[in-house]
């Protein structure tokens, strides 16, 4: 089956993902010297623009990166490419939009003043869904044993670059023994995150998800979790150190994310959760299907 149409813009100028568009120089492409976000859109608006700006920002400071973009330019740019792609594709469904910013090209070499100056590219496809009978049967996760998530003190998980070895190779293991998706531990054995998503659990009725100091992306529907969407579903919705040992007790599990938004889970490894009618999970899911239709309907200026 032929692969889906993927819309790129490399600094301002439109081509197929399949062309090539950086240089073999690139910072990103020699040493992961990059950061990234991604947004979904719901009914054609790009859903939380803000927040992933801001979060994009922050990885930017972090590795003490100039953006020398705003966000009204790449509003700009992203509107460009999305309208190149439907042109191209003519599909007016709902789009995974990703930016990525490098800190250049240059001369070889790890030192950061050899780079010139960031550039962008931007990637626009149809948004990843999974299916009403997935969501039925829920995620099956392992957990990885080979390797452990990167320390905060070391490569902070919260920050959204171009280095996902670590991220790649623990999927690597799980999706060797059947799973779809992998659960990372730190190194004191504390639940972290799955491959690209963060990771909650529910017991007795309330919602457990690990907090950010076990070193972990600060996820953007995670955080719609805590400050909004529990609340809205009359669900409790707390930070708490998760272990291995702690499955048993759980009563469900589910993934979060920006395109997955909450993803039931049926299994990790050995232990089994429920699924189904009258479960938590689909109850914040259909929560948060609210929610991202009152935030659409609040901000046509973010149609793509």
């Amino acid at each position: 089956m032929a692969a889906h149409f993927i819309q790129a813009n490399t600094n301002g100028r439109l081509h197929p993902a399949s062309e090539p568009s950086i240089s073999p120089l690139n910072r990103g492409y020699l040493y992961g010297d990059a950061i990234y976000e991604v947004w979904r859109t719901y009914e054609g608006i790009i859903f939380t623009w803000e927040e992933h700006w801001a979060r994009l920002f922050r990885s930017a400071k972090s590795l003490y990166m100039e953006l020398p973009f705003t966000p009204a330019q790449i509003l700009s740019e992203i509107r460009h490419t999305v309208a190149a792609y439907r042109e191209r594709s003519n599909d007016a469904g709902e789009l995974y939009i990703r930016i990525q910013i490098t800190r250049g090209a240059g001369a070889i070499g790890l030192d950061t003043a050899l780079a010139d100056r960031a550039d962008f590219v931007l990637l626009v496809q149809p948004c990843p869904t999974m299916s009403e009978a997935k969501i039925r049967e829920g995620l099956t996760l392992s957990l990885a044993t080979s390797l452990h998530r990167n320390p905060v003190d070391a490569l902070n998980p919260a920050w959204k670059t171009g280095n996902y070895l670590n991220n790649v190779l623990c999927l690597r293991e799980a999706r060797a023994r059947g799973a779809d998706d992998v659960v990372m531990t730190n190194h004191a054995g504390e639940i972290t995150e799955s491959a690209v998503s963060n990771i909650a659990f529910v017991r007795d009725g309330a919602v457990v998800t690990p907090p950010l100091a076990a070193g972990i992306l600060g996820g953007i529907t995670r955080d719609l979790l805590l400050t909004k969407i529990g609340a809205a579903a009359g669900v409790p919705v707390r930070e708490a150190v998760v272990k291995p040992a702690d499955f048993a007790s759980m009563d469900e599990s589910f993934l979060l994310s920006t395109t997955k938004d909450i993803a039931p889970i049926a299994a990790i490894d050995a232990a089994k959760f429920k699924l189904g009618a009258g479960t938590v999970a689909l109850k914040l899911k259909a929560a948060f299907a609210g929610y991202m239709k009152s935030y659409a309907a609040a901000h046509p200026e973010l149609r793509a």
